[in-house]
């Protein structure tokens, strides 16, 4: 059967009849602020006092895209007759974001938890150039990485909290013993 002349300009435009009468779900992005979900992956932070200059964040970049640079520093000796230590000193870090991927690989290899996702995202440069942020820049967003989610109630007890509340048990006995026997 031969299709009838015009049945398809007639769909095309109950289409965009249909379209038109319907309300916008578009959001007006500068005037109203999109409601992100919580641990949106936006730009990474350095809490730059967890730092160690160890390197492992851009040994592991796939895209090369953290730079780091450091000296070594030495530092005077605890106590008397104690030996001096020398310790990495953090000179420069600096993530190109024109060359991330976003893929947090970094994030995930920093044993010492320096660097962070912040749910920031309006961080756009006119000259490609000016998207190399350095620790200064980085460490700015990490006040607005939010807090890591409680924890399930129904969850054991944290090693390190069980550990260390166990030594403290340990510590209040023994003080209580020698009161105990002086009486």
């Amino acid at each position: 059967m031969a299709p009838i002349p015009g049945s398809g300009l007639a769909k095309g435009l109950a289409v965009t009849l249909r379209t038109m009468t319907k309300k916008s779900v578009t959001d007006q992005y500068p005037d109203t602020q999109p409601d992100l979900p919580p641990r949106t992956r936006g730009v990474i932070g350095l809490f730059e006092e967890n730092c160690t200059v160890c390197m492992l964040c851009a040994r592991e970049c796939p895209d090369w895209c953290i730079y780091i640079d450091s000296h070594k520093e030495t530092v005077p000796a605890a106590a008397p007759g104690g030996r001096e230590r020398s310790r990495n000193v953090l000179d420069r870090f600096a993530i190109d974001f024109s060359l991330c991927m976003y893929c947090g690989i970094c994030i995930e290899v920093c044993p010492f938890d320096a660097l962070f996702w912040s749910p920031e995202f309006e961080y756009a440069e006119t000259d490609i150039r000016d998207l190399t942020h350095e620790r200064d820049k980085l460490r700015e967003w990490m006040w607005t990485v939010p807090a890591p989610p409680a924890l399930d109630p129904g969850a054991e007890e944290p090693k390190e909290l069980a550990a260390a509340r166990k030594t403290a048990d340990k510590l209040a006995a023994a003080r209580t013993e020698p009161q105990e026997e002086e009486s």
